[in-house]
């Protein structure tokens, strides 16, 4: 069994894009201390204008900047944040934010992983050929609080410019690109320090690490006692029939693999009868 009390243990977050602002708060509530470890190039791991490619998935490549970071460091726990993008896989229309926050303790060999999904993002792309639409696009996106990525197109290996939030700027550089290249392509900057809506996302998937710190298997004590499976069966607040939305949590520990049923968490006493296949078909 290990030492599961974290307080006054110091946590390295491997960022260099400020992603420590959203994550740290809330790991020093349980009295971590943390920090950020200097000349660490997290674009080795891949950047979001595809110009670098990440190495492996999402978790994984996580678990990559961990690592380095702990042996920059010399330090024994370490945080990572790694974000996706992409359409919704059941709303293909809507664009979905996949934050994971991992947390990789090597004193004690616990790995846990913090997760938020969020179909909150300002996630988009456009190719523009003149000012007007440069404009259009940069107000939907929430520009300047939001940065943007100007290059002459979406595979380009040259002519990157990142972080935009100065108006003057955008007009000057999309105009002598439009001037030069006919056409620009526009996108949303998607790292942390420069998408405030991602940050909140980044937090989120941050308190869930935390939740599934706090919650302990009842047999062996280890940490991440979580659900694994919902089942369904919400009786109708109406006509007492069950229903498809969930009734049951089963919950099981990665450590020992017991499992426990409790009632969802996420699910009301009863369901809406809008819900219910019976009272309306």
């Amino acid at each position: 069994m290990g030492n599961w009390d974290f307080a006054n243990r110091m946590a390295v977050i491997a960022t260099m894009h400020r992603k420590e602002e959203a994550i740290a708060p809330i790991l020093h509530q349980l009295g971590i201390q943390t920090r950020v470890p200097q000349a660490f190039n997290t674009d080795q791991f891949g950047t979001f204008t595809r110009d670098i490619k990440r190495p492996a998935d999402q978790l994984q490549t996580a678990k990559l900047k961990i690592q380095q970071a702990l042996e920059l460091t010399g330090e024994t726990l370490g945080i990572a944040s790694e974000g996706s993008f992409g359409p919704h896989p059941f709303l293909p229309m809507l664009p979905l934010n996949r934050e994971l926050v991992v947390l990789v303790d090597q004193e004690s060999g616990l790995e846990l992983v913090g997760e938020a999904t969020s179909t909150e993002t300002n996630f988009s792309h456009a190719s523009i050929t003149n000012l007007e639409q440069a404009w259009e696009f940069a107000r939907k996106v929430g520009f300047p609080s939001h940065g943007l990525v100007v290059m002459p197109e979406p595979e380009s290996s040259e002519h990157i410019y990142k972080g935009i939030t100065d108006e003057t700027e955008l007009e000057e550089l999309a105009g002598w690109m439009l001037a030069r290249f006919g056409q620009i392509h526009l996108e949303t900057d998607m790292r942390a320090m420069m998408n405030p809506t991602r940050m909140g996302a980044i937090a989120q998937a941050t308190q869930d690490l935390v939740r599934k710190l706090q919650q302990h298997c009842p047999q062996c004590d280890y940490p991440g006692f979580d659900v694994v499976q919902r089942k369904p069966g919400l009786p109708c607040g109406l006509c007492g029939m069950p229903t498809e939305l969930p009734v049951t949590a089963i919950y099981q520990c990665k450590q020992c693999q017991f499992t426990q049923a409790k009632p969802d968490p996420t699910s009301p006493d009863v369901a809406d009868p809008a819900q219910c296949p019976y009272c309306n078909p």
